[in-house]
């Protein structure tokens, strides 16, 4: 018997040893899948007079409320003996029931489930994507007991999750919070597996994309193991990547032991798109399965599944994760140093030309994503905790190499945060440790020897200046200089069009329109008292010259308005990071520190 095998049925016994005990158990029956509705049936240990359950408000890796009881009918509540029981409504989200004789109960109700581009929940006539939190009530007076799930559907489909499986369509988790992030995902699917470092690790695939699988599966195997390069350990012995070929949702979302990529299908093909769409997605996700779900924020532990969890610190749960990301990809040689500088160049433009970089922390950011919203507002006056995240993770990082003479970096303090978890103590049990601002500067300077308060409440509590040019020659790298030929002619706007006028959607904050006292929703007619076609605009501004001074007519709340603006330059093309032609030794030890690869020869990366 393999080490896969002896792992998984020592997990089965356990699980099976823990059935015997009071728990929550759930029956998913797939009534109508071609409209999208289930019937649950959910069945709550004896001992209660009163029992109150719910539809949790929001689903975890997503910071917003969904309000998920809105596809809830036909409740009904029945004792042992299959009366019906008193209940009523307590809220938008929760029942109380009344159970006079304090036997076990049950509860039904009808479930609509059409919301894929959520991952929360959704029935088709092909498959079913179940996350807890979308799909079950929960009751909190017995969320720490064991929660089992069976499942009735269609012929010929099969079924897969995280959890210990222990039937072709049935599943057990150890509490609420086991199962709450174990998605199902069940339907006429292909499954192809592979183990990796002792673990055991399945493929599934829902619809047909425009690569073969078995090459997305082979590139998934590269990539795990290579989570060993930042942390020592592994928070589960099972992962099951759930891969959802679409006719246009798109997403991904990390859960404790799985999760769901989401891409059209045809966006699988070009190597540009399945590296920056797929791969970094899947590694991502990937991430997360340390950073989140095995250690996360002080505000998110336990979860609560009623409101928002706050924390300054989700900048760390997520812009780390898109940071740690790439170098995963880079010491698996899933992506070239030529792409990653690529991709790099591209974050560190978008940060520049971002107004709202000099307004909003990224502590700030972080506690406020639960009311976040994007458009011209948060352009100009908020930050981002996944790009912005990832800014705030790189200067950090370079930090704490310099600091510890290259010895310690942001992999270190990730490691550092990983160890608080004592699960792999206690096999096949599922546990989360948490942390704050205080024990992350802690380990910080054990780390490195160094303080990091001040830098703390310089770069982390108040908004950031990175310079950049100074962090890339640490490490052999430079930006390519730009010739006259790439600069542009640059208003500041940006537009849509509404009723076949552009109409301005965006203004960037102490841009020529900006100054000028343009603002969003302003219908834009001429230039210069000449008519401006919608598709014709950028032929327009090839007319004129940075400096020169030009009239807008445009109407604003249904009333003819003109103001002058004086235009401005703004370089047409990102300004591209390359190797410098004689790296240090310095350098190349920083690189190599930095990315965990070499410095690679100008010449080898070219070819």
């Amino acid at each position: 018997m393999s080490i896969i095998k002896s792992i998984i049925c020592i997990a089965l016994i356990s699980a099976v040893s823990t059935i015997s005990q009071a728990k929550v158990s759930y029956e998913i029956n797939m009534v109508d899948p071609d409209h999208h509705l289930a019937e649950i049936t959910v069945r709550l240990p004896a001992g209660e007079e009163e029992y109150q359950v719910a539809m949790s408000a929001w689903r975890t890796g997503k910071y917003q409320l969904l309000n998920l009881a809105n596809g809830v009918r036909n409740f009904k509540a029945f004792d042992n003996k299959n009366r019906p029981l008193n209940w009523h409504r307590l809220d938008k989200g929760s029942w109380q029931i009344t159970n006079p004789d304090r036997g076990e109960i049950y509860i039904q109700y009808l479930l609509y489930a059409n919301e894929l581009g959520y991952r929360t929940r959704h029935i088709s006539d092909t498959h079913a994507y179940l996350d807890a939190t979308a799909t079950l009530m929960y009751s909190q007076q017995h969320i720490t007991q064991v929660h089992q799930v069976k499942l009735s559907v269609p012929q010929k489909w099969k079924s897969y999750s995280g959890m210990v499986q222990l039937g072709p369509h049935e599943f057990v988790a150890q509490d609420w919070h086991q199962l709450a992030d174990s998605p199902i995902e069940t339907g006429l699917n292909e499954l192809i597996e592979f183990e990796s470092d002792g673990r055991s690790y399945q493929v599934v695939f829902w619809g047909k994309s425009n690569r073969e699988n078995q090459k997305i599966a082979d590139d998934l195997k590269k990539m795990v193991s290579e989570s060993q390069t930042i942390w020592n350990g592994y928070p589960y012995q099972k992962y099951v990547f759930m891969i959802h070929a679409t006719s246009g949702a798109t997403g991904a979302t990390e859960h404790v032991n799985s999760t769901v990529i989401q891409r059209p299908r045809e966006s699988f093909a070009k190597r540009a798109t399945y590296l920056d769409r797929f791969l970094r997605t899947a590694a991502h996700e990937l991430v997360h399965t340390w950073n989140v779900k095995a250690y996360r924020p002080k505000g998110l532990v336990p979860y609560d599944y009623q409101q928002e969890n706050y924390s300054d610190l989700l900048w760390v749960a997520e812009g780390s994760t898109s940071y740690l990301q790439d170098h995963i990809l880079l010491t698996a040689k899933l992506q070239s140093v030529d792409e990653f500088l690529k991709e790099l160049s591209e974050r560190i433009n978008d940060h520049l030309r971002k107004p709202g970089r000099h307004t909003q922390s990224i502590a700030e950011a972080s506690f406020e994503k639960w009311i976040s919203k994007g458009g011209d507002f948060a352009n100009n006056h908020s930050v981002n905790i996944y790009s912005e995240g990832y800014m705030a993770s790189l200067i950090l990082d370079f930090k704490m190499l310099d600091d510890s003479k290259l010895k310690a970096g942001l992999k270190s303090l990730h490691n550092k945060l990983y160890q608080l978890n004592n699960s792999e103590k206690k096999p096949n049990r599922f546990s989360v440790s948490s942390y704050d601002s205080a024990l992350m500067k802690q380990l910080m300077q054990e780390l490195t020897g160094k303080s990091y308060v001040d830098w703390w409440q310089e770069n982390i509590e108040s908004p950031v200046d990175i310079n950049f040019e100074e962090l890339l020659d640490k490490v052999g790298l430079k930006f390519q200089k730009l010739q006259a030929k790439d600069y542009q002619v640059w208003t500041g706007l940006e537009f849509e069009t509404k009723n076949s006028r552009l109409t301005i959607n965006k203004v960037e904050k102490d841009s020529p329109a900006w100054k000028a006292g343009l603002t969003i929703g302003d219908q834009l007619i001429a230039i210069n008292q000449q008519q401006v076609i919608p598709n014709n605009l950028e032929l327009w501004l090839k007319k004129f010259k940075s400096g020169d001074d030009i009239e807008l007519t445009f109407f604003r709340d249904q009333k003819l308005t003109s103001k002058s603006i004086q235009l401005a330059k703004i370089s047409s093309k990102i300004r591209q990071i390359e190797l410098v032609d004689n790296p240090t030794e310095s350098q190349r030890a920083f690189f190599k520190a930095w990315l965990g690869v070499d410095f690679p020869d100008k010449k080898s990366e070219t070819d």
